[in-house]
């Protein structure tokens, strides 16, 4: 199994891949499709994005094997409207939930929280073209009650 940094902040990530309403075109959205991290951090990861909950999006990110641990994914089926949806890792409930809100057509904002207890935050921008999104994220701790850690990434739709 991941350790709880890992998994943390991957939630971090499928937060806001998952943070878009249902397309239309007058709004720069994320696509259905799958998106690659591009920053230093995320080497290998990857998300499918597909639509799911009336409107909302179900998201399966694909975490590579990292020393020596196998494989994982993690999934979210998120309707957008600032909820707690839980967040499952190798199809089985992890504990995490998260609240997405839509900030308005490129801006999205979460809470995320380990069995009912905040841990971060996360907030992202997608850009005009709707071809990269760009993710904030403050934890407010790591594992083993280690301190808390801020990181940007950056995904690219393939």
């Amino acid at each position: 199994m991941r350790s709880e940094t890992m998994i943390r902040r991957a939630v971090g990530v499928v937060v806001f891949l998952g943070a878009v309403g249902a397309a239309t075109v007058a709004h720069a959205q994320i696509g259905v499709g799958t998106w690659e991290r591009t920053d230093k951090g995320g080497i290998g990861m990857t998300m499918t994005v597909s639509v799911c909950c009336n409107g909302g999006r179900r998201l399966v990110y694909h975490i590579p094997s990292i020393g020596g641990q196998p494989e994982a994914t993690m999934s979210v089926d998120s309707p957008f409207n600032g909820s707690d949806v839980p967040a499952l890792v190798g199809g089985k409930p992890s504990g995490e939930t998260m609240a997405i809100t839509r900030v308005d057509d490129r801006h999205y904002n979460a809470v995320l929280k380990m069995n009912g207890q905040p841990f971060g935050t996360s907030s992202a921008t997608l850009s005009a073209d709707g071809k990269t999104l760009t993710v904030e994220s403050a934890m407010s701790m790591g594992a083993g009650g280690a301190p808390g850690s801020k990181q940007t990434e950056i995904w690219v739709k393939k």
